[in-house]
């Protein structure tokens, strides 16, 4: 039933012309890693430091959560089930890992999903938020790329882990002094799933030619990185509680220097920085590592940037 369904919004793709392909693929953008990652750290570092935390902290469980379930469960792409599935090529370049969720919806459940049932935000664009959360899950249907039930799935557990992140929150500020316990948590959980996925076996299936159809060491590469990502989080994130302690509750035009210089020295790292330690560092090793500079950077290095280039006007703590 599920490739059914693939197949009829695939001929109601091409049966249209494509009309509606740009939009999807748009709304599919917004819902990849660095996409939902530049847009968290613009908040974090520019908006609301508080909303930044949130919607961080909620992204690194829903990764976490993520790969623990695409290596479990191990499904195969749909194209590969059902050789008439013809996922858009465009798409296929983001595509990794398991079928089963999809991290793309995940990240839509963390960003928009996530401010959606923020009730302090205002409603019209709780509205909005929503709408582009479920119009990400969607558009991996309509393009091909997952089956009904890895959006479905996917989008429930994504809003599932933000609400408990909001509890989590609470509970946080609640407790100020025990924050440590969170990230202690936090890193024994992504090292236990990274080794859960590096030594568990994975289906071995052949086509026709003696070739293996998925290599189940690449797809739990996804799974590495949540790794580098949490842990870089939840320690640069205790770092700068304790001892940066930055203010978003700034004059407009010091926004505009944050957001710009932000930008600029993060696509540096990412693109100058992290490719290097990729090919420094092979395999496994090099994926964590990679993962934790681009995060540290963005959590625990920007606002100690700002800090030390205020001269006293970032005074407040978290705000």
């Amino acid at each position: 039933m599920d490739i059914q369904i693939l197949l009829y919004l695939q001929q109601f793709r091409t049966g249209t012309g494509a009309i509606l392909m740009d939009f999807f693929s748009k709304m599919t953008f917004l819902s990849e890693i660095q996409s939902v990652i530049i847009i968290m750290a613009v908040i974090y570092w520019c908006v609301s430091k508080d909303f930044g935390v949130y919607l961080l902290m909620g992204w690194h469980w829903n990764r976490l959560v993520n790969g623990l379930m695409k290596v479990t469960v191990c499904a195969y792409r749909p194209w590969i089930r059902e050789p008439n599935i013809v996922p858009d090529e465009e798409t296929l370049k983001t595509t990794t890992g398991y079928s089963f969720p999809s991290g793309h919806t995940m990240n839509a459940a963390t960003v928009y999903g996530g401010g959606a049932i923020r009730k302090d935000l205002p409603k019209v664009l709780r509205i909005l938020l929503g709408f582009i959360f479920i119009a990400a899950g969607f558009s991996r249907m309509y393009l091909s790329v997952h089956t009904i039930q890895d959006v479905v799935i996917g989008g429930i557990t994504g809003i599932l882990v933000m609400w408990l992140t909001l509890k989590l929150m609470r509970w946080i500020e609640a407790h100020p002094d025990k924050d440590w316990i969170v990230v202690c948590a936090g890193i024994a959980a992504s090292v236990a799933i990274g080794i859960y996925a590096g030594l568990k076996p994975y289906p071995e299936d052949f086509d026709a030619a003696g070739n293996l159809i998925v290599d189940g060491a690449k797809m739990a590469k996804d799974t590495f990185k949540g790794i580098g990502w949490c842990s870089a989080f939840l320690i640069g994130w205790i770092l700068e509680r304790r001892y940066v302690g930055f203010s978003t509750d700034i004059p407009m035009k010091d926004r505009i220097t944050r957001l710009v210089g932000g930008l600029l020295s993060y696509y540096a790292v990412n693109l100058i920085l992290v490719p290097l330690i990729k090919n420094w560092t092979p395999g496994a090793a090099g994926t964590v590592a990679s993962c934790f500079v681009q995060m540290f950077f963005i959590i625990f290095i920007v606002p100690l940037c700002i800090k030390l280039t205020s001269d006293g006007k970032d005074s407040s703590v978290p705000g």
